[in-house]
């Protein structure tokens, strides 16, 4: 069969799957993100394989495993699937009115977001969504230092980042959610929640547990500012799971420094206590970030607006020992 015949053979949900399918790494798991049946997505892989003369997935010792050939399809496929939805999708359709109508919209929002604002943020952000477009679909990225961020965003693979960052990238359009104050967290029985002041020299000695910095080949934004204040401090333990560090904290001697909203929310739940930091910071700026290609866009804004109004009632709920700048 000639190489045209078999590009006449190709129709964009036949993408749809073999994108999903390499993703997943299951046929059972593809078929209910493509909510239909297994033996339907069985048939349309036995397609694709014939198409592309390739297995695309093999049993490995860990379940399926995706081909070398696979894996060189999966960026096309999402490449492909992306002009489709600009082309024809509802996103398109709902950034081109005025009239975005959320109670009955149908389509994808793709977020990048740290947990290191509050951890009530994420579920509160979702619960709201619900509410208000239950029809949407909310696809969260977590960020780390291995994911480029600047470069989804520009690609059109993510809508919005929320995160803080020292200098969020000039490049992007900013909206800031809230600024905090930055404190310590510590366990009960820590000398420090025992000290009736605390030096700098003190605290810099202390074993500190610090998350992954969200920036590759950069310092997190408290050790930005220490550097440049010409201070260092000794850190112990890095994680990525920023929601277990107040836990490794209640069981440990090590110092949490990071914002006030964030700690308060495990004063009742665990063990820690709150202090004074003893080196002066400036307020930890929470923001939401999105690229120029999405700035116009009718249900982007109606987005933005949404994470907007969460950040400011979580502010609002927050205990007053904990209240932060919205």
């Amino acid at each position: 069969m000639s190489g045209r015949a078999l590009f006449d053979k190709i129709e964009l949900q036949l993408v749809r799957v073999l994108h999903t399918v390499i993703s997943e790494r299951s046929v059972s798991r593809a078929a209910l993100r493509l909510h239909t049946s297994q033996p339907a997505v069985s048939a349309q892989l036995r397609r694709l394989r014939e198409l592309t003369g390739d297995a695309l997935l093999v049993r490995g010792a860990g379940g399926m495993t995706p081909t070398a050939t696979a894996l060189e399809l999966l960026a096309p496929a999402a490449t492909l699937l992306r002009e489709a939805e600009t082309l024809f999708g509802e996103r398109q359709r709902a950034g081109r009115g005025a009239g975005f109508e959320p109670a009955t919209a149908r389509l994808s929002f793709r977020l990048a977001a740290s947990d290191y604002l509050d951890p009530l943020f994420l579920p509160e952000l979702v619960a709201h969504l619900q509410r208000l477009a239950p029809g949407v679909q909310l696809d969260l990225q977590p960020l780390s230092a291995e994911y480029d961020y600047r470069a989804s965003l520009a690609r059109g693979e993510v809508d919005l980042v929320i995160g803080n960052w020292l200098e969020p990238p000039e490049e992007l359009h900013l909206g800031r959610l809230l600024s905090d104050e930055v404190v310590c967290l510590v366990a009960e029985d820590h000398p420090l929640a025992k000290a009736r002041s605390i030096s700098v020299e003190r605290w810099l000695d202390c074993q500190h547990l610090a998350p992954m910095p969200l920036s590759p080949g950069q310092p997190g934004v408290i050790d930005q500012h220490l550097a440049r204040q010409g201070l260092s401090r000794q850190i112990a333990v890095r994680s990525a799971h920023f929601g277990q560090l107040p836990e490794m904290v209640a069981r440990s001697l090590l110092v949490l420094t990071t914002g006030r909203l964030f700690c308060s929310r495990y004063l009742d739940r665990l063990p820690v206590r709150i202090v004074r930091c003893p080196v002066s910071f400036p307020p930890m700026a929470y923001y939401q970030l999105w690229h120029e290609r999405s700035h116009g866009h009718a249900a982007l804004r109606w987005l933005r607006e949404q994470v907007r109004e969460v950040a400011r009632t979580l502010v609002a709920r927050a205990p007053a020992s904990a209240r932060v700048k919205a």
